[in-house]
């Protein structure tokens, strides 16, 4: 037996004016995922505990088959795992994000992404920040486009921080001039501007007419966490496909290894193709592919619906028809599909509504609904209340 997980992220979204009322999922043209739905176990689940924010670290965690509740202790850590940054006991990880602001006053949230920057310009940056800033128990470590890692010996663990994609297009005064522990994590943020905003990196980038990664943005802070991995749990072997660092880190704790699809970007322009490549060769070899396609919220955090149209229908005809089609080779399998968490285009951030699940079984056919969407599963009037729960039930349901 062989087991599939596809995540779409940040598909899950709210009724769209502009698509009827309908939500994303509901217009876009989803044939693939329409057709697992119609004939598998079609359901609504929570992947957010009450009382934890909902971000993709605390979601995927969950679609991984591990309560949060009980191993997360903050997206950054996990994120050093994908970068084999291997922290010590006194070491706190920072996400660490090249962000577009107006320093104001007011001081503006432009872009979370400073114009979803690429790598080997962002690298660059990041090795400026490293030689005018980073001393002994300070690293800047280089990550994927415009997620990158600050390393921080004895750094402030209890600072209240924030999602830059949760201030877009906001004042961020308040998170600048934070009381306590915040103060330190503020200070670093500040010390970044001139850094970067006398870059020629960034004289280039306005001259281009991009927006320039004109500062820092430190968040999502934690220490190194402990989870047993699938193999322990279940006795299987598997690979993490994604482009983002933060599901590449939980596929090094969960024992899916990570692997590196050149020219996957986390963005509409991602290598489709590698990336099926990359999972069908991890099902031949072992028995789990974990896939994750991050452009869905990448639309959801731009207010864009065309885009993340697009990007739902893309993820339907390049990554869930391909594979599919693909494992059928391989023998009987199944499929869990679903988005981690909702990225309403009309908040640009992370919602914790329930979200549509489908296990989907080669050898058998289940009733269903009619298609892959929010209302569709509802309807079926299932619930899994934990989505922890989902991973096993896919392993272990007979």
């Amino acid at each position: 037996m062989k087991y599939i997980v596809l995540v779409g992220d940040g598909m899950g979204d709210l009724p769209v004016d502009e698509l009827g009322g309908q939500t994303v999922l509901q217009a876009a043209h989803t044939p693939n995922m329409d057709r697992l739905a119609a004939s598998g176990l079609l359901g609504l689940t929570k992947t957010i505990p009450e009382g934890m924010e909902p971000g993709s670290d605390v979601a995927n965690m969950s679609l991984m088959g591990y309560d949060p509740a009980r191993y997360h202790t903050g997206r950054s850590p996990i994120e050093a795992a994908s970068m084999g940054v291997d922290l010590g006991p006194e070491e706190i990880a920072f996400r660490c994000n090249l962000v577009t602001l107006d320093y104001g006053p007011p001081a503006l949230m432009i872009d979370y992404s400073a114009g979803h920057i690429d790598s080997e310009t962002a690298a660059g940056l990041v090795g400026a920040l490293q030689r005018a800033l980073g001393r002994d128990g300070l690293t800047f470590h280089p990550g994927v486009s415009y997620r990158h890692l600050l390393v921080w010996r004895g750094g402030p663990l209890d600072a209240a921080t924030v999602p830059p994609h949760d201030r877009t297009g906001q004042r961020v005064d308040d998170a600048l001039d934070g009381p306590g522990p915040a103060r330190a994590v503020a200070e670093l943020i500040r010390a970044s501007w001139p850094v970067l905003r006398d870059h020629p990196i960034n004289a280039e980038r306005l001259a281009k007419g991009l927006r320039p990664a004109n500062s820092i943005w430190l968040w999502g802070q934690g220490t190194k966490p402990a989870l047993p991995t699938v193999g322990q749990r279940f006795g299987l072997s598997g690979r993490t496909i994604s482009a983002v660092d933060l599901v590449k880190g939980l596929g090094v704790l969960a024992g899916l290894p990570p692997v590196d699809v050149p020219g996957a970007t986390g963005w509409l322009d991602t290598n489709y193709a590698g990336k099926i490549a990359a999972a069908l060769a991890a099902l031949a070899e072992g028995d789990m592919a974990f896939v994750h396609v991050e452009a869905p919220d990448e639309a959801g955090h731009g207010g864009d619906y065309r885009k993340k149209l697009q990007a739902i229908e893309d993820f339907d005809a390049k990554v869930v028809g391909p594979i599919v089609k693909g494992a059928a080779d391989l023998g009987r399998y199944r499929v869990l599909l679903m988005p981690d968490h909702y990225t309403p285009l009309c908040t640009k951030t992370h919602g914790r509504q329930a979200v549509p699940f489908v296990i989907w079984d080669s050898a058998r056919a289940a009733a269903g609904g009619a298609g892959f969407n929010e209302p569709a599963a509802a309807a079926t009037g299932l619930v899994v209340e934990r989505a922890h729960e989902l991973l096993p039930m896919l392993v272990e349901v007979k």
